[in-house]
């Protein structure tokens, strides 16, 4: 496994993270976590991108936030720590690897000053991330919240044309397929976006 000064610099936590950590490959639009599951290891990007959505008993879904390269899921992080089963649902957005930590490291690992930053770190920007989901719930219309999903689509994918059906915007903010389809024939009409067969450029 080669990391290089991957996120770390301290020379012991780097030799922990070669000792027990290793890196796994998934190919695009692969789900790697489901709710539920048994969490044995806590996931880093390394590369590529991971979308994070949030599952209800029922199915129900919402999407939370993307990770990138260096960054890790503080829901994953805190269902580690707790000896929890997973509460998200993370889907890979390409082809994607992911350094993965024995759970039974993360706390081990507060010895190391870079560590207890890096799970603050996460923790804080996580936590900012899911305050800006809320507010868009609680204070925006629908088509700022769908406006909203598809740019961090395209800022995850790195293109202005999503590969993306109206059903799965639609599953992903918790509403009905019709309610999706209305709103983007209007942002069209409004030159935000065009329309086509299971894609969406956006304008």
């Amino acid at each position: 496994m080669e990391l290089g000064n991957f996120i770390f610099s301290d020379k012991k936590l780097l030799e922990e993270i070669h000792r027990y950590g290793m890196i796994k490959p998934f190919p695009g639009d692969t789900v790697v976590l489901n709710p539920g599951d048994d969490i044995f290891f806590m996931p880093i990007v390394y590369k590529g991108v991971l979308r994070i959505v949030r599952q209800n008993p029922d199915g129900n879904e919402i999407f939370l936030y993307h990770l990138y390269p260096g960054q890790t899921c503080a829901m994953a992080l805190n269902c580690c720590t707790g000896r929890k089963k997973s509460n998200v649902k993370a889907i890979t957005e390409e082809d994607t690897e992911l350094l993965l930590i024995p759970a039974n490291q993360i706390e081990d690992w507060h010895k190391f000053s870079e560590w207890r930053e890096y799970v603050y770190n996460t923790f804080s920007t996580r936590f900012n991330e899911l305050i800006e989901v809320i507010d868009l719930i609680a204070f925006s219309n629908m088509d700022k919240q769908v406006m909203h999903y598809l740019n961090e689509r395209a800022r995850a994918t790195g293109t202005r044309a999503l590969y993306i059906t109206h059903q799965q915007i639609a599953d992903e903010l918790h509403t009905h397929r019709e309610a999706i389809s209305r709103l983007l024939r209007n942002m069209e009409q409004k030159n935000m976006l065009k329309l086509g067969r299971n894609i969406i450029e956006l304008t």
